[in-house]
């Protein structure tokens, strides 16, 4: 079965969080703070992590920092703040998708079947993408530049194989929102630039002045091989 880590302050968001996600078939786990969170992320090992922002003691920034240093499981986080500031901070920490409260049900259950379909979608291929000294396998989610391993949250990997599928080929950030997100409103355009400031951090050897993951004036982005 499926599970999923609720971890939020709140009783009766955790509640009902929790009552619809059992509902619609899913194991769930819950915790109100975040040392409990990061202890059954690490001893249960879920499919999913939903994650307040707000949280007493170990804040949820702080828990998704440490949780994306060592696992690549996919996060989503909540947060009552609806500065858009707010959610590119969540994204820069390796979130990979962003609610504000309040927020339906019916919405946060879609979120999480988008992440795990995703993810179940990139384990079953089985093929290759390279692009001058980068590899990309799509089956182990492993990212490797000059034969080095490079760690990616699952939402990088994701947009980092649909640049490395036409390379050169400049994609707008409305055209990425949709492909990770598979929705047209994540955030606006900055929710996209963050993941991209990610990526160059990982891939490029000077981020300031890319040469892998180039900027498309009027446009958005491209990877080029190098």
């Amino acid at each position: 079965m499926t599970r999923i880590l609720v971890v939020d302050d709140e009783p009766t968001i955790l509640d009902s969080v929790g009552f619809t996600l059992e509902r619609e078939g899913f194991e769930v786990l819950s915790a109100r703070d975040g040392s409990e969170a990061l202890q059954l992320a690490r001893e249960r090992l879920p499919d999913v992590v939903v994650l307040d922002v707000m949280l007493p003691g170990l804040s949820g920034r702080e828990v998704c920092r440490q949780l994306r240093a060592e696992s690549d499981v996919p996060i989503l986080m909540l947060s009552a703040r609806t500065g858009e500031v707010d959610r590119v901070l969540g994204l820069e920490l390796g979130a990979d998708d962003y609610v504000t409260k309040p927020f339906s049900l019916a919405e946060l259950v879609s979120r999480v079947r988008a992440l795990l379909r995703r993810r179940e979608l990139d384990r079953a291929r089985r093929d290759v993408l390279r692009s001058g000294d980068l590899e990309l396998d799509l089956s182990r989610h492993d990212a490797l530049v000059d034969g080095e391993r490079v760690h990616l949250t699952p939402s990088e990997f994701r947009l980092l194989t649909l640049l490395a599928s036409e390379p050169g080929r400049a994609f707008s950030r409305s055209d990425l929102a949709r492909y990770l997100w598979e929705t047209d409103y994540t955030g606006g355009d900055r929710a996209v630039d963050a993941h991209i400031v990610n990526l160059r951090r990982k891939l490029e050897q000077d981020p300031s002045r890319p040469q892998r993951l180039v900027t498309v004036r009027g446009v958005g982005y491209a990877l080029a091989g190098v």
